[in-house]
């Protein structure tokens, strides 16, 4: 599948700072980007617009397939409209992780992230992007981080953006959606056997990025 287009996979937990990495590298590279994550968070933003129940998982997938979503310029639209602040909170966040468990929808999802695909590249950040969406990848990265990590820079980012945070409960909360991740039936968040394992404890953004970078050079002159 898409043999031709390389794709750079890069899966993780929440707040391990994929996001960001991945759409600086698609910058720098001239890739398209997808943000497999938002998808969630557009369906379930969606779904509560529409008053449908996030656990009730075949009519979340249905609804999915009727859904026009957009990456553009670093924002989100659903159905021409912007809603990039609207899904960007915590309770979407928890929405996400709830309507990502359902098989359902995220085989209905499948064909719509493959779209994302186009020349001259694409990087795709996600939980699944090595092992089920993208497997045949040029690169995979791991990347993570101590969920200690991941809730400060959670926090600092909420707070940054003038947002209420509490640090006790975004840690909580982080360690409850790992445990969902990785436990779900569907495309649980495991580390693809071909990725490369990138901790970010101790690494700035551009760091991380340099080394996605020289891995994903190494990559195409093997």
């Amino acid at each position: 599948m898409h043999n031709a287009i390389p794709v750079i996979a890069i899966d993780g937990p929440s707040a391990s700072g994929k996001g960001t990495i991945a759409q600086l590298v698609a910058d720098v590279l001239g890739f398209a980007y997808l943000d497999s994550g938002a998808l969630y968070r557009v369906v379930a933003f969606a779904a509560q617009q529409k008053n449908i129940d996030w656990n009730d998982a075949e009519a979340v997938a249905e609804y999915a397939k009727t859904l026009n979503i957009q990456f553009k310029n670093g924002q989100v639209y659903l159905n021409a409209t912007d809603i990039s602040d609207e899904i960007r909170t915590e309770a979407m966040g928890k929405g996400a992780s709830q309507v990502a468990v359902h098989a359902p929808l995220r085989a209905a999802l499948v064909e719509l992230q493959h779209s994302f695909c186009q020349s001259p590249g694409l990087v795709a950040d996600g939980r699944d992007m090595g092992t089920v969406i993208f497997p045949e990848a040029s690169l995979k990265i791991f990347l993570t981080a101590s969920t200690e990590v991941r809730a400060k820079r959670r926090y600092q980012q909420l707070i940054g953006n003038n947002q209420s945070a509490n640090y006790e409960s975004i840690l909580s909360d982080l360690q409850e959606r790992d445990a969902r991740d990785k436990n779900r039936a569907s495309a649980p968040l495991i580390m693809a056997k071909d990725a490369i394992l990138l901790e970010t404890d101790q690494l700035t953004i551009s760091e991380a990025v340099n080394v996605v970078l020289q891995n994903y050079q190494h990559k195409m002159y093997e």
